[in-house]
């Protein structure tokens, strides 16, 4: 009996040692220079995000009409963004039957209103995660889209920014790690896109940041309207207590 715990406990023990190094591996996700109070960014973003992404993707909880916040007027979103013979008031819903986006993708791609929020984690915000995931696709043969990704292995979402960005394939790089070098598989640009490097991490940025203020379009607002009301609270704390001094100062 005892004999057989021992080795039970070994094959546990033995388990969980390839279990712990995966745990332990991540992903770095470089920093999104996110900027909700740059309108041309986030003009641009709204741009690639109709021309990109709500071809397959929807973003059922916003609508076209939040865009004037951005410094849009109805005529500009209607000739420049809405291309489904939609209203301004509609909401940014896609055609795909996900019937067939299943077939296509293996599931519906999903909703992206709130993608920047949802993908948050320990290693980095939500907007992080998609700023890294965006430009870490490369070509791999084994998989059904020709596409793979480091910050998603095995993703079923081709890439379709590669026109964009070009073709990046897997390489050995060498890198610094907690002091030592080592060797890890690393995206290289092997084929140039439309854009150079450079101008495709800044339209990447310009999305992201889209796809953040997309996910809660009144953060800006509700953000001053609570400083607007700290400072109230300040002032009236300072009156309230000149009040009490005054009420109280025969008593003292």
């Amino acid at each position: 009996m005892i004999k057989t715990i021992k080795s039970a406990l070994a094959a546990l023990l033995l388990l969980a040692a390839p279990l712990a190094y995966a745990a332990g591996e991540h992903v770095h996700l470089d920093r999104a220079p996110v900027d909700l109070g740059n309108y041309a960014s986030l003009q641009r973003g709204a741009k690639l995000f109709v021309n990109y992404c709500l071809n397959c993707h929807s973003a059922n909880y916003m609508r076209y009409n939040r865009l004037k916040d951005i410094g849009l007027n109805d005529k500009e979103i209607l000739e420049n963004l809405v291309f489904s013979g939609g209203k301004v008031g509609d909401l940014m819903k896609n055609t795909m039957d996900p019937k067939e986006a299943k077939v296509w993708f293996g599931a519906p791609p999903p909703d992206l209103t709130v993608i920047a929020r949802s993908r948050a984690s320990g290693d980095g915000s939500g907007a992080d995660w998609l700023y890294t995931y965006l430009r870490t696709f490369y070509r791999d043969a084994s998989r059904p889209s020709g596409w793979n990704n480091t910050t998603f292995p095995n993703v079923g979402m081709p890439h379709v920014l590669w026109e964009l960005q070009g073709e990046q394939e897997l390489k050995p790089t060498q890198m610094r790690a907690d002091g030592y070098m080592a060797t890890v598989e690393k995206p290289v640009l092997a084929k140039p896109g439309k854009l150079a490097p450079l101008e495709y991490d800044r339209a990447v940025a310009d999305l992201v940041n889209y796809m953040v203020y997309m996910g809660e379009p009144a953060a800006r607002s509700r953000k001053n309207i609570g400083l607007i009301v700290l400072a109230f609270l300040s002032g009236l704390i300072f009156l309230v207590y000149a009040m009490k001094k005054e009420f109280w100062k025969d008593v003292h």
